[in-house]
């Protein structure tokens, strides 16, 4: 028997996202991803659809993909615990990633909260391709991209993201990363270290990222995000990029920005840098 062909995460969720666009507009925000879920899966694999969408305790996970015995139907369950609806919307989408990409591998996938939206994953990670299939899905490229260009980029427009797409502030973070035209590293901390991190293009190619899956890594003293400076009101600063990235030149400076991001008990700081070709000073011709 062949194998079965490996689907896009990003073009099989464009392709729902564009026939939500069709039938309902601008008003298809936030996703109604449970019902979408259903439906999809009745047209397009009758024979196995997902009958079901529901929160259940499912004890460490935070969401689950699983078929019945014969495989005819298919049932979505996330943790009854998570009070965030962002966090519930985003786990239900990448389940249903899990559907539409991968059913064909196994009867049943368990995912916890370090491989939802965390942004730490290898480039064929299942799921990473998930989590690709929801962003996707959730935040469309081509509107989160007219929310957030020309825009100030800080935590409180990641906000009105947040809100529109109805996702938690990690997910529309993570979705900025993909699309920021400067270098950007976005970081998870708890108790002075990092939880995870996750550098675009631009911050990766510059050397600019944290190998967190294979280190423990300590937040600089100086970060906002550190508790030696906890009672500090101050949640954004420019400091000296080598703070956090000891290569950098000395004249580079980082925008720091800091939120608690509550549905997930961690601090999220945003690191913003000038593009690495334009980061050393310029002079003018008589110079």
């Amino acid at each position: 028997m062949p194998a079965a062909k490996r689907l896009s995460p990003m073009a099989e969720a464009n392709h729902i996202s564009a026939l939500l666009k069709f039938a309902l507009g601008e008003d298809r925000f936030p996703v109604d991803v449970g019902s979408v879920a259903i439906e999809v899966s009745r047209h397009r694999f009758p024979d196995s659809p997902i009958a079901q969408v529901q929160g259940v305790d499912i004890g460490g996970f935070d969401g689950v993909l699983k078929a019945n015995r014969d495989r005819s139907k298919w049932l979505i369950a996330y943790s009854n615990k998570v009070q965030s609806e962002g966090r519930k919307r985003y786990t239900i989408s990448h389940e249903f990633g899990h559907y539409v990409l991968h059913r064909h591998l196994q009867n049943s996938f368990s995912c916890s909260a370090s491989d939802i939206e965390s942004g730490d994953h290898g480039q064929r990670n299942i799921e990473a391709e998930a989590d690709r299939f929801a962003c996707n899905l959730l935040m469309p490229l081509d509107d989160f991209r007219c929310q957030t260009e020309g825009e100030v980029i800080d935590f409180d427009l990641l906000g009105h993201c947040a809100d529109r797409y109805g996702v938690s502030l990690t997910a529309a973070a993570l979705r900025w990363i993909e699309i920021a035209p400067e270098r950007a590293v976005l970081v998870a901390s708890r108790d002075d270290h990092m939880l995870w991190a996750k550098s675009n293009d631009n911050a990766f190619k510059a050397g600019n990222f944290f190998a967190t899956r294979k280190d423990t890594i300590e937040l600089p003293q100086s970060a906002l995000a550190h508790s030696a400076l906890g009672s500090h009101n101050t949640r954004a600063q420019l400091s000296p990029a080598a703070t956090w990235f000891m290569h950098e030149p000395d004249h580079v400076k980082v925008g720091e920005h800091v939120v608690n991001a509550r549905s997930y008990d961690y601090q999220l700081t945003l690191l913003l840098m000038p593009d690495a070709d334009s980061q050393y000073p310029q002079h003018d011709d008589g110079e």
